[in-house]
């Protein structure tokens, strides 16, 4: 029987956007949960997304370090028009 090893990476703190007008608010705490949105609940296709795509699967492969992906997750949501939560009003943000 062969043995398989996973590993968990490390994503570090978790990273909270606003992520619809109503102000509901995602909190991405896994590299998984990460690249599942970014290939199942992105709303857009664009070369932001394509990076962090590609710098997520990286850091699950330990090509690149998780620091990288999480920056260029940070961008691809800043392009799809996510905002992060701390910069928006307790009175208009609920947890999703």
């Amino acid at each position: 029987m062969k043995d398989i090893w996973l590993i968990e990476i490390n994503w570090g703190p978790p990273l909270s956007f606003v992520v619809s007008p109503d102000g509901d608010v995602q909190k991405f705490s896994t590299i998984e949960q990460v690249k599942y949105w970014l290939l199942k609940r992105w709303p857009i296709a664009d070369d932001a997304r394509s990076t962090a795509l590609k710098q997520v699967d990286a850091a699950m492969n330990c090509i690149v370090p998780v620091g990288v992906a999480r920056r260029a997750f940070a961008a691809a949501a800043r392009s799809a028009g996510y905002i992060p939560e701390d910069l928006v009003g307790y009175a208009t943000r609920r947890a999703a």
